[in-house]
């Protein structure tokens, strides 16, 4: 023990009372991995775990012959050994600094370690101490991670050591810098400035950055060029930035910062750079029902619709498509510069199997395939290339019409067609079945001249007329008004099922695909026909004048 610390340490002894709590000077003996043998002076050596020598750090923070002070926890326990401890000490010494700091209204330092209900806890040496939620910063903080950790400074601004409480605020520290720096900083700030500053907090529409002495708030369609979900995708709490001051507002001190224009503006000359139908490769950002999102390039997104991502496939989900993060190859349909908007196309970089079909098939060829499905409007067909033809209701068959012509038909029958048209820009091609064989209508009225007599059977009749199946196929009407040249108030009463008639063709209704049949008109044309043969027989079986004067002489000679 050395002369001038063995006089510190009688003055320590005289001026104090050895009772449990007294603070003594003692000098450290030796260092142990688990603790610290300190001589007091007293009856015997305190044994102090060697925890209580660590700072905040965790590391020991004296060395072996360093004067430290100590508290006494017991003169002598019941093994004659002396107690003593360092964190009472400490303790002690961090009120005393705390209650000097409070009434001299001066800061101390400390460090966020923990959240809890309504604020957070902070280390002041030896000292837990509460922050509350309101006093962290000039601006409500939701996350202080940035924070913890970090020696920062704080106002005691309630102090009760009897109850062991203790109230500090960063606030008011940072308002004391902020009001400092502020005005400085609104003397040199204006709008174009590029300025550094810190991220200190997240939002949905954005980030605040502190500029030193006041936050501005970088807006989320501030931050890229491209499209951003979310703040947090483009900078964190605690970044450093380089910013540029969009607008100030003097009078209410409010900063609008761009990160973005920081940088060239992506989408100018971007129409000149990429002319419509350039194909390029680009990575996947976004999927959404609708569509995908394609980068092109830095800042510059284009949207491919649904529509536009597969030939055949139209209502698939993009999801089937594509991933994210994947690279394709895309084509550009159209650039909005104004409204900064790019269409693109994944299926234009593929081949198009309607223009393949419209150049490989002509009208009336045959083809053949599988029924997809069958609608109320008619069937489809599966063609060579994912893509599918139409068998209208009206093509099926020359015979039956409706339901009745589709009911020889089902699902995955293998079908043979033929080319009726094709329209690749309106992706439809037009099939046709019952262009397979003759149409038995035209063949009949190719056959039968207007006029001509025809011959066919009664298949139904009502009052007001029959139907006259005249060949397979082939259907004739006849109204009861061309019956007879009598009147007729029922068709019925000259007629029934069955019955074999012959009519005179009027006429061909190619919509309704039906003839008109009148046996009125056949029975005048008969009529008409057997008066000219009456009356051409009469003329030449007539006796002439001179065979009448003959026979009269012939008469008299006698």
């Amino acid at each position: 023990m050395t002369e001038s610390f063995a006089e510190l340490f009688e003055e320590s002894l005289s001026n104090t009372q050895l009772r449990p709590g007294a603070i003594v000077i003692g000098t450290v003996l030796d260092i142990t991995s688990e603790s610290v043998i300190v001589n007091a002076g007293l009856k015997s050596e305190g044994v102090i775990p060697r925890s209580q020598f660590l700072n905040l750090d965790g590391e020991i923070e004296v060395n072996i012959g360093d004067q430290v002070e100590v508290a006494l926890d017991a003169v002598e326990d019941g093994f004659g050994a002396t107690r003593l401890s360092r964190e009472k000490a400490k303790r002690n010494q961090a009120w005393k600094v705390l209650e000097t700091a409070f009434e001299a209204e001066e800061t101390i330092h400390g460090r966020i370690n923990g959240k809890v209900k309504g604020g957070f806890t902070v280390e002041l040496g030896d000292i837990r101490a509460f922050l509350p939620g309101s006093l962290v910063d000039v601006r409500p903080v939701r996350d202080t991670a940035y924070l913890e950790g970090k020696d920062l400074e704080f106002k005691v601004i309630k102090l009760d050591q009897r109850r062991n409480n203790v109230v500090v605020s960063r606030r008011a520290v940072v308002e004391q810098e902020y009001s400092e720096e502020r005005e400085k900083l609104l003397e040199t700030l204006e709008e174009g400035q590029q300025i550094k500053g810190i991220v200190k907090n997240l939002t949905d529409y954005g980030a605040f950055v502190d500029l030193g002495g006041i936050d501005g708030l970088l807006h989320i369609t501030d931050m890229a060029w491209k499209r951003v979900k979310h703040p947090s995708d483009v900078v964190e709490i605690g970044d450093e930035i380089d910013v540029k001051v969009l607008k100030f507002d003097r009078e209410r001190n409010r900063v609008s910062l761009g990160l973005k224009q920081m940088g060239d503006d992506p989408w100018v000359n971007l129409a000149r750079r990429y002319p419509e139908n350039t194909r390029m490769f680009g990575k996947i950002t976004n999927i959404a029902d609708y569509g995908c999102f394609v980068e092109i390039e830095e800042g510059v997104e284009g949207l491919v619709h649904v529509s536009e991502m597969d030939w055949t496939n139209k209502n698939i989900h993009p999801s089937k498509v594509v991933s994210l993060g994947d690279e394709v190859e895309v084509m550009v349909l159209d650039i909005d510069e104004e409204r900064r908007r790019v269409s693109l196309g994944i299926k234009q970089c593929k081949s198009n199997p309607w223009d393949e079909f419209a150049t490989t098939h002509n009208k009336n060829d045959h083809v053949s395939g599988n029924i997809k499905s069958i609608t109320d409007f008619g069937i489809f067909i599966g063609l060579d290339g994912g893509i599918d033809g139409l068998v209208h209701l009206s093509d099926i068959s020359w015979d039956d019409v409706g339901e009745e012509a589709v009911r020889d038909f089902k699902k995955g029958d293998e079908v043979e067609t033929v080319v009726l048209s094709v329209d690749p820009e309106r992706e439809r091609i037009s099939l046709g079945i019952k262009q397979l064989a003759k149409d038995p209508f035209s063949a009949f009225v190719a056959a039968n001249t207007k006029g001509s007599l025809v011959n066919g059977v009664v298949a139904e009749v009502d009052p007001r007329g029959a139907v006259i199946t005249l060949a397979d196929g082939v259907e004739g009407y006849l109204r009861a008004s061309e019956l007879s040249r009598d009147r007729v108030e029922d068709a019925r009463s000259m007629l029934k099922e069955g019955d074999k008639i012959e009519a005179k063709f009027l006429g061909v209704d190619r919509k309704n695909r039906t003839l008109s049949l009148s046996i009125k008109a056949k029975d005048a044309d008969e009529e008409t026909a057997a008066i000219k043969g009456y009356a051409r027989d009469a003329a030449t079986s007539a006796p002439t004048l001179g065979d009448l004067l003959k026979e009269q002489m012939d008469n008299q000679g006698d």
